[in-house]
């Protein structure tokens, strides 16, 4: 599985550096620094957002939610802080306004987890609750009103720069690393791709199948909230509408391009990031180029069949 995990990471790694080295080529300004700020900001959230979907696809799920989730935590942020007592204590306003909706977005994927762990509801049934009752709590929220603001300390989250480069993109950059230790070192990751290969099989063995699941919609729906923050802070705007409008399927996309089989029991979080990586640039070079906004969605549709029919093939 090694081996043919490297395979994977190789390919799709030659694949960027020919994407590169064609935009290089065709792609005016490609080198500017500017472009590479552009598409760190956009890859940013969709690779935050991708870990999560990769850790609940290795456990043999998916999370049709992630995108209500970010709509509920950043329609939660604006109403903290812009609050007479969070006006009145700047410092906890903002601590606040980041952690209490972290803390909603994971019971969100308590919710999830419970339902599919406990009460034995599919993954696509009972994530698509929230898919549909999670962005109508944002809109009830917000009366669903557009939800606008002046908060630099906590626009820094989507606005700041860190070594010329856009804050979120260390922030996904260190995540990948965090969850590609855990998945590599750590009890949860092995009791994850266990669960996911064969389920019945890790729970013959004492692996605690449903704790494990629960606390990874958990951490899938916390990643979510996060992004949701930093899309409403580089906005610095709330539109619980559109916050992570199909993000779910751009999710889903860019972790099976990086390499998740979607029958479980695989987690290549770097695949994942380096996927999410590749969808964006594909999707820039195009637009860039002069090509229409939907021949893209054409050739992101293209793109992860392509990856669906090599999965196959490889189980063949």
């Amino acid at each position: 599985m090694n081996l043919r995990l490297d395979r994977q990471l190789t390919g799709l790694l030659a694949a960027l550096a020919v994407l590169i080295l064609l935009n290089m080529a065709v792609t005016p300004n490609f080198l500017n620094m500017q472009t590479l700020a552009v598409n760190v900001s956009q890859v940013a959230t969709i690779a935050i957002v991708a870990l999560g979907m990769t850790l609940v696809i290795a456990s043999g799920g998916i999370d049709l939610s992630v995108g209500s989730t970010m709509a509920v935590a950043g329609a939660l942020a604006p109403i903290i802080f812009l609050s007479d007592w969070a006006v009145g204590s700047p410092g906890l306003g903002l601590a606040a306004s980041i952690l209490l909706p972290l803390i909603v977005a994971g019971f969100c994927g308590l919710f999830n987890g419970v339902l599919i762990s406990v009460f034995g509801v599919q993954p696509i049934i009972a994530t698509l609750i929230l898919f549909i009752s999670g962005r109508g709590i944002a809109q009830v929220l917000t009366n669903g009103n557009l939800q606008t603001f002046h908060n630099p300390s906590f626009t820094w989250l989507g606005t700041g720069r860190i070594l010329g480069l856009p804050v979120q993109g260390w922030i996904a950059l260190v995540l990948t690393l965090v969850l590609a230790w855990t998945v590599r070192r750590t009890i949860y990751g092995r009791y994850l791709l266990s669960a996911g290969g064969n389920e019945r099989a890790a729970i013959m063995a004492g692996v605690p199948v449903a704790r494990v699941k629960i606390a990874t919609y958990v951490i899938a729906a916390v990643l979510a909230g996060l992004a949701g923050l930093i899309v409403v802070a580089i906005n610095s705007a709330s539109d619980a509408a559109r916050i992570g409008q199909l993000m779910e399927l751009d999710a889903i996309a860019a972790a099976i391009v990086g390499g998740a089989a979607l029958a479980g029991g695989r987690a290549p979080i770097l695949g994942t990031l380096l996927g999410a990586v590749f969808i964006q640039l594909m999707g820039y070079t195009l637009i860039a180029n002069g090509i229409s906004d939907e021949m893209t969605l054409i050739v992101t549709a293209v793109i992860i069949a392509v990856a669906v029919w090599l999965q196959r093939g490889r189980r063949a």
